[in-house]
Order: structure tokens, then C-alpha cells, then sequence
């Protein structure tokens, strides 16, 4: 078990998540996982490896409609195919989904206060909606976990920093006070959802940043201080669920967002700081350079281990519709929360 600073991982993969196949020259492939590993190995850190369990159907429908689930299932014991233009399966994709679905639940009675898990999964979660799998994106997996702590009468902080808002999860809980879902993402962008405006029960509870092209760290961090940080604090969760997403890298492929790995050091430091006691658990989402998605695994480890210093503040360099966005949604968040 890794103990450091008071912190204790647990790393959760399993080799079928290598056998989820989108194609030959699709981004979202298997060394993504070896990027992932090769992370957790620069950081230092030792890793307690646990081997995620299958979620129920019960797990799975606390989320998902049994339809679609049956209809996936049969879909990749078919022999999968094209679901669109982006989201492709094979057979081994359905063991993938529920293993994937199924990290955040085995994690969840190994921790205890202050206590961390990294969930190294394929297919990565959270644009899938209850009826619907969508960008790379088959079960929702950090959505799973969150019904799972919410049936257990837990309050749930997600906080999502993949270049993409993250759709499926906000829809699926935004009629849910009980879960706090934060979001910074490129807009315009896929899924071309997560406005500032969007609305959940008057609770306050979906807050969305969604910043322009070549918008960088130095916004992030403000953002992190002035909004994400407070909101999160107030908000007192039982329990703190990061979609981690390293497309957002200024390398990744995809994005168009500047950030580089010390930014992603510095947010999981910061929600360790507030947050230090409240167990953590971090699912990977996007990122598609293999080299800023080791790299940016290996800050997040040492952020939450809080054995590097990622505080520096840095030059601003992103576009001033970066900062109006910001206060756009410090104003938006300010009927609800003290900023």
C-alpha cells in the first residue's frame, strides 16, 4: 500500500481493458494504459493493485436503462461494431464497460478517510448518458460509483477537468442536490453541452466553466482559487470523484486547451488541500498523447500526495474571453454559493 503524506492509493486495471478495440488508427487505444502505468511509475509512489470487480446489473441500473443495457450487451456479444462516428466495440468491449463501471464500487469499502484510488480504465465514462454511449464513452463509470454513494446517503463532489464536458454525468445527476458537479471544458466544443446557465434543481449544485481555445493554466488556477475551491468547500462532501481527463494537455491532439502537467499537480493538490480528509477517487477519462498523459498522471499522484510544490503562479497567457468567461460564471454560481 503506498503511504505518503498520510495518503493511500489504490490502483485499479485489469487486462481486458487492453482488449477494447476502436479500430486501428482510432485515438482512444491501449497505450493509453501503458502511459498510465508508466505515470504511476515516474511518480515515485508504490501502488496497492486491486483488480476491479464487474458492476451489477443493479449497480448498472442505478444509473442506466435496462434497455440500453441489454441492448449493448447483445451489441458486443455480437461482435460490437460502429455505434457512431466515434464510439466503436468489439466483443471484449462489454467486459471492459462493466469492469470499468464496476473500479469505482471495489474501491469504494477499501477506503477510508484520506485515503485515494486511481481507477486506470477503458473504456473511459462520462459522456455516456443513461440510454446512450457516445464519445468513446459506453457506461458511465464515475456516474456509477456516485448512485452507489448517494444509495448510501453520501454527498458526492465530482470534478471534471477533461477537455470535454462531461454530458452523460451532469445530465444524470442534475435533478440530484446531493452531488456537486464541477466542469472546466473547452467551448465550442463536443458535446457542445455545459453553459454556464445550465440548470439543475435551484440547488447550485451543476457548475460549469466553459473557456475558449488557448485558454491555459494560469485561468485554471484562478479558477481553481476563486471558484471550483469554495464551492467545493461548501458543498462538504462525503466523497470526491475527479474525471480526469488529460486531453485538456496544450500536446493532446484533440483539445485545443494549453495546460501542462504541473497544471494538473496543482488541481489535485488543491482539492487535497480542502479536501484532506474526504476520500478520493480519480477515473481516467480522455487524453491522447501518450507522453503528456504519463506525464500528467504523475503530477496528479504527486499532487495528492502533496510531495512536489505545483503553487507557482504563472503568466497569463490565456485569452481575455478566458477570464470574462470566469467571472461569467463566478456571477452564475454567486446566486448559490459565498465567493
Amino acid at each position: 500500500m503506498w503511504e505518503s503524506m498520510g495518503v493511500e492509493v489504490v490502483y485499479l486495471s485489469h487486462d481486458v481493458f487492453y482488449r477494447h478495440f476502436a479500430g486501428e488508427r482510432h485515438i482512444e487505444r491501449p497505450d493509453r494504459l501503458r502511459a498510465v502505468e508508466e505515470g504511476v511509475s515516474r511518480s515515485g509512489l508504490v501502488v496497492n493493485p486491486v483488480t476491479p470487480e464487474r458492476a451489477s446489473r443493479e449497480a448498472l441500473a442505478m444509473v442506466h436503462d435496462l434497455r440500453y443495457l441489454d441492448a449493448l450487451e447483445q451489441f458486443c456479444m455480437q461482435g460490437g461494431g460502429s455505434i457512431d462516428s466515434d464510439t466503436h466495440a468489439v466483443r471484449d468491449t462489454w467486459e471492459a464497460s462493466v469492469r470499468a463501471a464496476g473500479s469505482g464500487l471495489t474501491a469504494i469499502p477499501l477506503l477510508g478517510p484520506g485515503k485515494v484510488a486511481l481507477a486506470a480504465v477503458r473504456p473511459p465514462g462520462h459522456h455516456a448518458t443513461a440510454n446512450r454511449a457516445m464519445g468513446f464513452c459506453f457506461l458511465n463509470n464515475i456516474a456509477v460509483a456516485a448512485a452507489h454513494l448517494r444509495a448510501q446517503g453520501a454527498r458526492v463532489a465530482v470534478v471534471d477537468w477533461d477537455v470535454h464536458h462531461g454530458n452523460g454525468t451532469q445530465e444524470i445527476f442534475e435533478d440530484d442536490p446531493g452531488v456537486l458537479y464541477v466542469s472546466i471544458h473547452q467551448s465550442p466544443f463536443y458535446p457542445l453541452t455545459g453553459d454556464i446557465e445550465d440548470v439543475d434543481r435551484g440547488e447550485g449544485t451543476t457548475v460549469n466553466l466553459p473557456v475558449p481555445m488557448w485558454t491555459g493554466g494560469d485561468l485554471y488556477r484562478r479558477a481553481f482559487g476563486e471558484l471550483v475551491e469554495p464551492i467545493v468547500v461548501q458543498f462538504q462532501p462525503d466523497w470526491l470523484l475527479i474525471s480526469a481527463g488529460y486531453d485538456a494537455h496544450e500536446a493532446d491532439p484533440l483539445g485545443g486547451l494549453r495546460l501542462d502537467a504541473s497544471d494538473y499537480g496543482f488541481m489535485s493538490s488543491r482539492l487535497r488541500s480542502v479536501l484532506p480528509r474526504t476520500p478520493t477517487i480519480v477515473f481516467l477519462e480522455g487524453g491522447y498523447d501518450i507522453e503528456a498523459l504519463a506525464s500528467g498522471v504523475d503530477a496528479t499522484l504527486r499532487g495528492l500526495a502533496h510531495t512536489d510544490d505545483f503553487s507557482a503562479e504563472l503568466e497569463s497567457r490565456s485569452p481575455q474571453q478566458a477570464y470574462q468567461a470566469l467571472e461569467a460564471a463566478k456571477r452564475h454560481a454567486a446566486r448559490f454559493w459565498s465567493l
